[in-house]
């Protein structure tokens, strides 16, 4: 690889701090651009942006690199947090961060590192970049860290984006990427990793969303239409949902379908007509099982969707920790959407989240779920 100049997204974590010190050790000209993404309660005791902000200058000036502190916070509202409201309100379930990267990591600050006069961008996601000559494309691939792969949040970036991308982790193993940080005495090299939605940091999330969104409480009931409490809005809610529902404490007498009458219960659809939430008690209940989706607003690596049809050869996550499953894809109503059938059912399928397709550690795109064939209140 040629050396050139790149600008590489420095979060104030460990993997990008990594990325930073192995293309400066390649013999690349290094700048490294934080991005200030989210002003709102920015001095609260969830947010963390001060601190990973002065964490990323300590990684510059260990590495010996320039940065640069750059606010795309209007950006970031205008473009992911009012889809993310919008989506909510509609009873889905969003992913915001496949939407950040689309649009802020991979777009704004794509274009502002073009301004710096960046050759190419770096980030610290667990992924990796090849130019197939064949198709004379650009593929993205997983990271080779199964455990730590991250091309599902980045299967709406194009063949223009990755064209100008570098992943330099996405070879590497994270025991070996802290490992090196520990090594160069990077000061982060022990941080613990971020989880979660990047805005909400790790503040409740109900709480959070409250004061977004308008509560309208209404019934929970059983899948055999019996009321066992009540709700705070179906906007806090997500299908698959254990925790938080508050009726821990009934007891039912004899089994359900599903499940014991001791088995936990889980959402399993939202009646926005009737601001109904239904909850089933077991997690293999047939109400949280679908082998087939539809989804819509696909985007596609290479520009294009596959050949459908291809039975077997295609696999799908429906959401980010979930082992790939063997599909087979149809065609959608239209050029941007599409249909997967599933040979075994899949669990929790959720509106709003994104359904990634794969050819074995290719990453082709995806959509987001807007359907699925799992049972539902009749």
């Amino acid at each position: 690889m040629s050396t050139s100049r790149v600008v590489v997204g420095l979060s104030g974590g460990v993997d990008s701090a990594v990325s930073a010190w192995l293309l400066k050790q390649q013999g690349h000209e290094v700048v490294g651009l934080f991005m200030k993404n989210w002003e709102d309660d920015d001095d609260s005791e969830y947010c963390s942006s001060r601190q990973d902000w002065i964490d990323a200058a300590c990684v510059a000036d260990v590495i010996g690199i320039d940065i640069e502190h750059v606010n795309f916070a209007a950006e970031y509202k205008d473009r992911v947090f009012a889809t993310f409201l919008k989506e909510y309100q509609s009873g889905r379930t969003p992913n915001p961060d496949v939407l950040c990267n689309a649009e802020i990591k991979f777009k704004a600050f794509l274009d502002h590192a073009m301004r710096l006069g960046a050759d190419r961008i770096a980030t610290g996601h667990y992924a990796r970049v090849r130019h197939n000559p064949v198709l004379d494309q650009v593929e993205l691939l997983k990271g080779l860290d199964p455990l730590k792969d991250q091309s599902y949040f980045l299967h709406r970036l194009n063949q223009a984006q990755l064209a100008k991308t570098l992943f330099p982790v996405g070879e590497l193993p994270k025991t070996e990427v802290r490992r090196l940080a520990a090594e160069i005495k990077l000061p982060n090299a022990t941080k613990k990793d971020s989880t979660g939605i990047c805005f909400i940091g790790e503040r409740p999330f109900r709480e959070f969303l409250g004061r977004y969104l308008a509560n309208q409480p209404g019934l929970i009931k059983d899948d055999r239409g019996r009321v066992l409490g009540e709700h705070v809005g179906l906007s806090f809610y997500t299908l698959g949902q254990r925790k938080g529902l508050g009726i821990g404490g009934v007891k039912e007498r004899g089994a359900v379908r599903g499940g014991g009458e001791h088995d936990p219960w889980f959402v399993a659809h939202k009646d926005l007509a009737r601001n109904v939430l239904y909850v089933v008690q077991g997690h293999d209940h047939p109400w949280l099982q679908a082998t087939t989706l539809s989804a819509s607003d696909t985007s596609w690596v290479a520009g294009s969707p596959p050949s459908a049809g291809s039975s077997g050869l295609l696999s799908a996550k429906t959401r980010y920790r979930q082992s790939d499953a063997t599909c087979e894809l149809s065609a959608g109503e239209d050029a941007t959407s599409m249909r997967l059938v599933f040979p075994v059912a899949q669990w929790a399928v959720t509106p709003g989240q994104s359904a990634v397709l794969y050819d074995g550690d290719v990453c082709l795109g995806g959509g987001v779920i807007h359907a699925c064939n799992a049972p539902t209140p009749r």
